[in-house]
């Protein structure tokens, strides 16, 4: 991977066995980058940029005018989110082992006395996890029999500007942590997206035919989730 500059805008070029070139604007600070054809110089590439650049500099406002949450503390009475609804954090200090509760608008995040922020963010962070991993299976399962693929693998992990990855050689799928915060409909699209992967390994015509077949509303939850509040850190998004 290399860089190109189109007036004050850097753009990453990545040259790939492809046929089209594939424009995108990244969170959380509307990185570009241009999938590139092996045959195709760079001053193609650069025309290509100029020819978008009013669609690049729109998603690139986006990202930068978009809503943030402040640092977390992980104390009392700081906003967190799960499944897209806000709850008040609430930190009760106790003896036994750390665990977190959801009560109606409330998360009830038990930690030890004494506890640094880092650990009572530790604490909800594998709360997250194991939440996420007990919705994943069953919409695996819906969307394998529709899509007619098979997911061998699947996987969460934290990632810096993808919500989902596709590993085709071995039919495995991981999702971004963040997404637990997400609505289920989200979730449910980004798995859809990484599977439709299974069938067609590039964004072009032939896996948005099929992901209009499979979820027709999948254009409203992809800008769903680029409205979606950031975290302040710059691996949430």
């Amino acid at each position: 991977m290399h860089q190109i500059k189109v007036g004050s805008i850097s753009i990453d070029v990545v040259r790939k066995d492809i046929k089209n070139l594939h424009l995108g604007v990244y969170p959380p600070k509307g990185r570009v980058r241009i999938a590139a054809p092996l045959k195709i110089d760079d001053e193609a590439v650069r025309l290509f940029a100029i020819s978008r650049m009013a669609w690049i500099k729109k998603q690139k406002l986006k990202f930068e005018s978009q809503e943030r949450q402040s640092q977390r503390l992980f104390v009392s009475g700081e906003s967190h989110y799960y499944k897209g609804r806000r709850y008040l954090l609430n930190v009760i200090y106790h003896k036994a082992a750390p665990r977190v509760e959801i009560r109606k608008n409330r998360i009830d995040l038990y930690a030890r006395q004494g506890s640094t922020s880092q650990q009572r963010e530790n604490v909800l962070t594998e709360w997250y996890r194991s939440q996420l991993k007990e919705q994943i299976p069953a919409l695996i399962d819906k969307w394998q029999k529709k899509i007619g693929v098979k997911v061998k693998d699947w996987g969460i992990k934290r990632m810096k500007t993808k919500w989902g990855t596709c590993t085709i050689s071995q039919s495995r799928i991981w999702l971004n942590l963040e997404l637990v915060k997400k609505p289920q409909h989200c979730l449910e699209y980004i798995i859809v997206h990484e599977m439709v992967h299974l069938l067609e390994r590039n964004h072009n015509d032939s896996f948005i035919a099929c992901m209009d077949k499979f979820m027709p509303q999948w254009h409203i939850y992809k800008e769903e989730l680029n409205r979606s509040m950031l975290s302040h850190e710059i691996w949430n998004y």
